[in-house]
């Protein structure tokens, strides 16, 4: 059995959601991996007339039976039911996600709504799945129309900040690239000492620093670590910035940044992670 053999995709009936099924579709295919669809419906979203006319335990059964139906329906082609389980739940969307994807789901794919996630990403559903799950998340990028790379094509960056949690994030991302066949290229980024200077990307070998040699030591022994040979690129800037703009430049079409493997009262994700996550370029893998 692969790294990832079940994916959960959960699904509210979206343009988002409908856009992001051909890469569920791609990733499954990639890791020879099982789609799993899950719909959450809130029992309390029917309004006061309805409560007037009938019963609290009818119109609980109604809307049940009501989102079962279009659960059933929805993208009945790309993810036929036979082979593609539906789940139905009720009650907290987000709690109720994390909770099914352990029992037995190696990752979550769930879209990042166009527009209104970039104002709202605290507090929406994606952003607590972020912050909850004990399994990687793929977040899709930001658009109500999606059309992924050919099947061939498998650049990915991992972006990592050579802190304590580094190795875990550079191992994951080496055995998820290894078993994907794709090629993987580390990235990492060095605050400016002066923000007002532009993104400076380290492709030639004698511009070097000693924070950069430093840093470049620190990636060549994670990558021994590892037993990965993915080539590195270092970005000095404001570090979002760098990272993002050194994403813009590469041809990828996934990044794999890394969440606390602890949730702790902070949670799993910092400031950066959340805007990494927001404002990226390509499709983001959390682990």
């Amino acid at each position: 059995m692969g790294l990832i053999s079940n994916i959960l995709f959960p699904v509210d009936f979206s343009p988002s959601c409908v856009a992001m099924s051909a890469s569920v579709k791609r990733a499954a295919a990639i890791f020879s991996a099982r789609v799993s669809l899950i719909h959450v419906y809130d029992p309390k979203s029917y309004s006061g007339v309805e409560e007037y006319v009938r019963g609290p335990v009818e119109i609980a059964e109604e809307h049940r039976d009501v989102a079962r139906r279009r659960l059933d329906n929805f993208l009945h082609h790309e993810f036929p039911p036979a082979h593609c389980p539906r789940i139905l739940e009720s009650g907290d969307a987000a709690a109720k996600i994390t909770e099914t994807a352990r029992r037995g789901f190696q990752l979550i794919m769930m879209p990042t709504h166009a527009g209104v996630f970039r104002r709202a990403l605290l507090g929406s559903t994606t952003a607590k799945v972020l912050n909850d799950a004990d399994c990687p998340v793929a977040t899709s990028r930001h658009a109500e129309t999606i059309s992924p790379r050919p099947m061939e094509h498998r650049e990915w960056v991992c972006a990592i900040a050579l802190t304590g949690d580094s190795e875990r994030v550079l191992r994951m991302a080496h055995q998820f690239s290894a078993e994907a066949g794709a090629h993987l290229r580390i990235l990492h980024a060095i605050q400016s000492a002066d923000p007002g200077l532009p993104v400076q990307l380290d492709l030639e070998e004698h511009i070097q620093s000693a924070e950069r040699r430093q840093a470049r030591e620190q990636i060549e022994a994670l990558k021994r670590k590892v037993g990965s040979n993915a080539p590195a690129r270092i970005a000095v800037g404001p570090l979002k910035e760098a990272l993002l703009e050194a994403i813009r430049r590469s041809d990828a079409d996934a990044l794999i940044i890394g969440r606390s493997p602890q949730p702790g009262a902070m949670g799993r994700l910092r400031d950066l992670t959340y805007s990494m996550v927001r404002d990226s370029p390509v499709p983001v893998i959390s682990v």
